[in-house]
């Protein structure tokens, strides 16, 4: 009689069980991921888009003079005259290539860095504060977000040139301080990332409105600060149209306009011998934005780490 409802018991456990695993297997299958082929063939094909024009312009910078226009684009060939090249570059009509370096800089530090400032003031101000003429403020805010930049250029210079600015550092710096675009992306990543009730906790406790910014609104807007100082600083990198109608004096190119210079001057009669020099200056430029984007990225996972364990 043991036997018996031992043996009952036994089958009636793993009839219990069977279901069990069923819904355990069943659990597993839906949290385990799908691999998608076609994303993943799609996905390969814009990896390879993007970073075959890399590799060639990394091989080609290594190439000499002559191995550049007799060799496979996409491979070696030669002597490998990367920092030949390089020194060439920084070293060429005076090193003007330098100047057009330090040109670039001051344009992204004082316009990126100024537009990302007042990004970060405005779009706190606007996401937590009310005030008179908030919904007129965010339709002018989002209808320059949709303007295209280049449709200002023509008015902006005609501004400048009436008030003696064009031909100045100023006609680049200053039109790149206005960022809609980056305003509207710190309004709504501010109005989601502090919470109200904090803001009133530290009023009331006795903290003045700059120290309630200072101390506690700016670490949370960390990644939406690195995201806008980042777009603001590629757009300012790689601005070209703006210092083209602006600036005439080559003293005062950035490298985009530089570069396109030398391109210019590679492409008449006798000028090929400078255009390993397009290519390494090239390199170059694209050095700093992704050492850049290396650099400012743990931002975003530490951003994205504390927005994990709110509750």
């Amino acid at each position: 009689m043991t036997t018996t409802t031992a043996s009952a018991t036994t089958s009636a456990g793993r009839r219990g069980a069977g279901p069990l695993r069923t819904r355990s297997r069943r659990a597993h299958s839906v949290e385990r991921p799908r691999r998608s082929m076609v994303l993943t063939v799609a996905t390969g094909i814009v990896l390879i888009y993007s970073l075959v024009p890399l590799v060639w312009l990394v091989i080609n910078s290594s190439k000499t003079q002559a191995s550049l226009f007799g060799s496979f684009g996409l491979w070696f060939s030669g002597d490998f005259a990367l920092w030949d090249n390089i020194v060439q570059t920084l070293t060429y009509d005076g090193g003007i290539f330098v100047r057009w370096l330090a040109n670039t800089l001051l344009y992204v530090v004082a316009g990126a860095g100024g537009a990302t400032a007042l990004a970060i003031i405005g779009g706190y101000g606007l996401a937590k504060f009310t005030f008179p003429g908030k919904r007129a403020v965010f339709a002018i805010v989002i209808g320059a977000v949709a303007v295209p930049g280049t449709a200002l250029a023509v008015p902006t210079f005609l501004m400048f040139s009436q008030m003696g600015l064009t031909n100045t550092p100023w006609a680049v710096i200053i039109p790149s301080l206005i960022s809609p675009f980056g305003l509207y992306l710190m309004w709504t990543f501010a109005a989601e990332a502090i919470p109200t009730e904090l803001l009133e906790a530290a009023r009331m406790d006795g903290a003045s409105e700059v120290r309630t910014f200072a101390q506690i609104s700016l670490p949370l807007l960390a990644p939406g600060i690195v995201t806008v100082l980042l777009f603001t600083m590629v757009a300012t990198w790689n601005n070209y149209f703006l210092p083209l109608i602006m600036l005439r004096d080559p003293d005062w190119y950035p490298l985009t306009l530089g570069l396109n210079a030398w391109n210019a001057q590679a492409a008449t009669a006798g000028g090929e011998a400078i255009f390993n020099l397009v290519i390494t200056g090239s390199l170059l430029t694209i050095l700093p934005l992704i050492a850049a984007f290396l650099l400012l990225q743990r931002f975003w996972q530490s951003g994205l780490a504390a927005g994990g364990v709110k509750e």
